[in-house]
């Protein structure tokens, strides 16, 4: 059974995570898929094509990516390079301290390059990216022309 994890799996979206897949093959080809639905519906996502190690696994923190979104060692690739499906369209948060973005993980076999896979992930997860920590205030600023929110620890 193939094992996808995000440590950890709730956390500050500049925080960095550490996304992990065991119980692949040995050198086995696969695709790692992330991806996401914003506040408007658009869908965004990335892609990395990885080779599991011998042990079956792969860790996009310490192994290369074959290609994809991106290639080389990029522990958080998978998350900075998320792309919109329609063009023209920004990753934007605005409900920063109501809900998170909820970012699927997922492992495919083979390298997969289209925008639907027709076989079902062999594994997935999915990580919780908040934009605002417990506690923090948000007070509106309206000053003058000035617009704009002050976010106090607690």
């Amino acid at each position: 059974m193939v094992e996808v994890t995000v440590t950890p799996r709730s956390s500050l979206a500049d925080r960095p995570v550490r996304v992990r897949v065991r119980g692949l093959c040995p050198s086995q080809l696969v695709t790692l898929r992330a991806r996401l639905k914003d506040e408007h519906g658009e869908r965004f996502q990335s892609r990395a094509f990885f080779r599991a190690d011998g042990s079956g696994e792969v860790d996009p923190g310490s192994q290369a990516a074959l290609g994809g979104s991106y290639s080389g060692v990029w522990p958080m690739g998978l998350f900075w390079f998320l792309q919109p499906d329609t063009l023209f369209h920004r990753l934007v948060k605005r409900d920063v301290a109501g809900s998170p973005f909820l970012v699927r993980l997922e492992v495919l076999d083979g390298l997969w390059l289209g925008t639907e896979p027709q076989e079902q992930p062999l594994g997935w997860c999915e990580a919780e990216r908040w934009y605002v920590g417990p506690g923090v205030q948000r007070v509106p600023v309206r000053e003058g022309r000035v617009r704009g929110a002050l976010f106090l620890p607690p």
